[in-house]
């Protein structure tokens, strides 16, 4: 990254950077002491509940993102019904590709799909950094889900509004492939090879994912959630060579504006020492590696958020409840822990599942 840009990123940060929230759910991710173990679930306004099937019915994926009020009312319905701690707006990681100039759609069956990947210096040099005004729409749906939980509830605590966006890696890598990939060659081979598209890109995503972030707090999110959903695809080399940096800069940038950050990415056990690097405040834990053991890797200066395996969800309840006091045991009540799952949840899970999990959380982990 140039001086000049660092500068600039450094400039926009300094312009929204302020403290906001005392929520539960923030505490937590600041190591600091709560009255329980604060709860959400990734992907909790997702294709399992009713109420977001019916809102598809009528719109796409894209219409529900970009529709402030639609993406609301579906962020805001899924919160309530589950009681959790922290509503996440809906939204996709692919939202800023439309800007950058990189169009992309989603096809039935095979996911997103970039039309014309990003694959030499000419196409990186061609991505755009200059109209993340664009994407204001998904601030004006934070705005909407800040309004509606501004009053604490019943229990005298603030819900949390968690923005997010993708991490530096795992958007390029969809930039690059042009999609989902398996072995991620066009995009490591780029890494490896081009010493001069690889950092290019690396620092356009991070300048456009800093304004989107910006954006985002302004708009009310006490939380930024980076996602970094193919990082573990990587060893521990490529990472620290490729990955690290520009993340710790994206993870600078966002704290600045006052906001803790959740760092999370999948398969990612072999990684956690060194994505503790990162800063971030709290890292995500999927559900191959027990709690306790993911901690000790991270430090106890670390917040940690996870772990349920999501499949879990589908188990009978005696079994269910098991798991989940499993990982409220291996967290032992200290400070910093967010109880989630190890991804999000998937079609089909069972409401009832899901919402009684939550409960569990809210009994077993109470001080």
């Amino acid at each position: 990254m140039s001086d000049a840009s660092l500068e600039a990123g450094s400039e926009a940060v300094i312009e929204t950077s302020h403290v906001r929230g005392t929520s539960r759910f923030v505490r937590a991710c600041l190591r600091q002491t709560v009255d329980r173990t604060p709860v959400w679930l990734l992907r909790q306004a997702g294709r399992y509940m009713p109420e977001y099937m019916a809102v598809r019915k009528h719109h796409s994926l894209l219409e529900i993102c970009r529709t402030p009020d639609i993406a609301a009312e579906v962020t805001i319905t899924a919160a309530e019904r589950l009681g959790v701690d922290a509503a996440i707006i809906f939204a996709d990681l692919l939202l800023p590709f439309t800007p950058m100039g990189v169009d992309f759609e989603f096809l039935a069956g095979e996911g997103p799909v970039v039309h014309t990947p990003v694959r030499t210096l000419e196409q990186v040099r061609a991505v755009r950094t200059d109209r993340v005004d664009e994407l204001g729409y998904v601030a004006q749906a934070i705005e909407k889900v800040a309004h509606h939980f501004s009053a604490p509830r019943d229990d005298g605590d603030q819900l949390g509004i968690i923005g997010f966006c993708g991490a530096p890696f795992t958007l390029a890598s969809y930039m690059i492939e042009g999609g989902s990939s398996r072995n991620y060659i066009e995009t490591k081979r780029m890494m490896y090879s081009d010493r001069a598209a690889w950092p290019l890109l690396m620092e356009k995503l991070i300048d456009v994912l800093t304004c989107y972030a910006a954006q985002q707090v302004q708009a009310g999110a006490d939380v930024i959630q980076i996602f970094d959903s193919w990082a573990g695809a990587l060893g521990v080399t490529d990472y620290s060579e490729y990955c690290l940096k520009p993340t710790i800069e994206l993870v600078r940038r966002v704290q600045a504006m006052g906001v803790p950050v959740i760092y999370f990415g999948v398969d990612t056990a072999s990684l956690l020492p060194t994505m503790r690097q990162t800063g971030a405040d709290v890292i995500g834990l999927d559900w191959r590696i027990p709690l306790a053991e993911g901690w000790k890797a991270l430090g106890e200066n670390c917040a940690v958020q996870g772990n349920l395996d999501p499949i879990a969800l589908f188990a009978p309840h005696d079994v269910l409840r098991s798991r989940v006091h499993e990982v409220l045991e291996a967290a032992a009540g200290r400070p910093g822990h967010i109880f989630n799952l190890g991804h999000g949840i998937v079609p089909g899970t069972p409401v009832e599942n899901v919402i009684q999990t939550v409960q569990w959380v809210k009994e077993f982990g109470a001080r």
